[in-house]
């Protein structure tokens, strides 16, 4: 409990329990030619500190990732990843930068899924530059049933750095879970007082807001639709039960 750990998410990995973790998020980075840095503190009494690089974002294909690729082929617990996807990508791919990026995921993922509780999720934050190659990743190492949302993050101000392109306007947060007993539980917050200005803007006796609607249905090829209700026979939005039950409801 209250642990900071501090390295390669992967050998930290290595040495955690299986099902002991109860939520993972993670945002790997891509192509996104910077050095992450990690800070130490000085043992002198000043401000100063030394800076390190942690990892170069810039992957490309080697002894590692040819190394990862084939432990990953015979790892028990990589199921279809090993066996069929990353293959594919391989034939797809070759050995290039984005390969040597997908082996390095697929490493990490496989352990991630191993240490994850069986109530547990995992959101996985990446951009479009390789979110399609994720997904798969992760369809093979938690199975396409445990895919739970595609999570769109707005950016506040996108940008495009290359002029025939749009700008780039969203991230993606993939999430799964472990198994059908992953724990979700919603959050519910106040409606915006505009919000409710603008559609609820009639109120009844009681001082109850509401609003009005059509419950006409715009096919009016829908013959188990059609029925009178109230002396007026249309093909209306609701079931016959369902307009009877709210006009119970209203009464």
């Amino acid at each position: 409990m209250n642990r900071l750990c501090y390295g390669d998410c992967l050998d930290v990995l290595h040495s955690l329990e299986d099902e002991s973790v109860d939520l993972i998020y993670l945002d790997p980075p891509f192509n996104s030619n910077r050095d992450y840095n990690a800070f130490f503190s000085s043992t002198r009494h000043d401000d100063t500190s030394a800076q390190v690089v942690a990892f170069e974002d810039t992957w490309h294909w080697g002894e590692q990732a040819q190394k990862e690729f084939d432990e990953l082929l015979h790892k028990s617990g990589s199921g279809t990843l090993g066996e069929t996807l990353l293959p594919a990508l391989r034939a797809f791919l070759a050995e290039s930068d984005m390969m040597a990026y997908l082996v390095m995921m697929a490493s990490r993922l496989v352990e991630l899924h191993r240490v994850l509780k069986d109530t547990g999720s995992l959101y996985l934050h990446c951009d479009p530059t390789a979110s399609h190659y994720l997904k798969i990743l992760l369809d093979g190492v938690f199975g396409p049933i445990n895919f739970r949302n595609e999570i769109i993050w707005k950016r506040s101000q996108p940008k495009s750095h290359i002029k025939i392109n749009f700008p780039t306007t969203h991230d993606v947060i993939l999430r799964y879970g472990k198994t059908d007993k992953a724990l979700f539980k919603k959050i519910y917050t106040e409606y915006d007082p505009e919000y409710i200005k603008k559609f609820y803007k009639y109120t009844d006796e009681n001082g109850r807001r509401y609003q009005l609607d059509n419950l006409s249905n715009p096919n009016k090829n829908r013959p188990n639709l059609t029925y009178e209700f109230m002396g007026v026979t249309r093909v209306w939005r609701w079931t016959k039960e369902r307009m009877q039950h709210a006009f119970e409801r209203v009464e």
